[in-house]
C-alpha cells in the first residue's frame, strides 16, 4: 500500500459506500441495520485504496452497532474546518474521546477483543491511505452514543 503509485481518478465515495454496504449485507444477511447513504462526494483519488477506507469505516460502524437495539449507519457529506468531508456516523457503542489520540495507531484498541473482534490495524490503514491522498481523517464520539468519522480529501 505504501510503495505503489496512486492511480488517481474521479471517485464517487457514495457509490463506493453503497457497494461496501451491499457486500457487508451479503456476508451478514441476518442483521437488520438502517443504512442511509446521502448525496455523493466526488474526489480525485485511487479507487481501490478509497474503497479500503470505506470498507474499514463502514465495517467498524457495522461491528460497533452490533449490540444496539435499532442500529443506524449514515454516510453523508458535511462542511468541516478542512473543507468538505465524507462522514460515516453510527449509533453504536462509541468511545471515550480522551483516548482519541490512540484511534489511528497500529494495534490500538479502545474495546476489549472479547466484546468486538478485530486486528487493531483497520483505522491505522485508513489513516495511512488518507494521508497518502493528502487528506485528513478524524473522529468524534461519546460513549454509548456512537461515533462519527470524517474524511477530508
Amino acid at each position: 500500500m505504501s510503495g505503489a503509485e496512486l492511480r488517481r481518478h474521479r471517485v464517487d465515495l457514495a457509490k463506493i459506500a453503497r457497494t461496501v454496504v451491499s457486500d457487508i449485507r451479503n456476508r451478514d444477511p441476518e442483521r437488520q441495520v438502517d443504512v442511509q447513504i446521502h448525496g455523493g462526494m466526488t474526489v480525485v483519488g485511487d479507487t481501490g485504496l478509497l474503497k479500503i477506507v470505506l470498507e474499514n469505516l463502514i465495517g467498524n460502524a457495522w461491528k460497533f452497532t452490533g449490540k444496539v437495539h435499532a442500529p443506524q449507519i449514515e454516510c453523508d457529506v458535511v462542511d468541516s474546518p478542512q473543507g468538505k468531508a465524507f462522514i460515516v456516523r453510527d449509533n453504536g457503542v462509541g468511545f471515550d474521546m480522551a483516548y482519541a489520540d490512540k484511534l489511528f495507531g497500529v494495534f490500538q484498541r479502545l474495546h476489549a477483543q472479547d466484546d468486538f473482534a478485530g486486528t487493531g490495524i483497520g483505522l491505522a490503514t485508513v489513516h495511512r491511505i488518507v494521508e497518502r491522498h493528502g487528506g485528513k481523517v478524524w473522529a468524534e464520539s461519546r460513549v454509548g452514543e456512537g461515533a462519527c468519522f470524517y474524511v477530508a480529501l
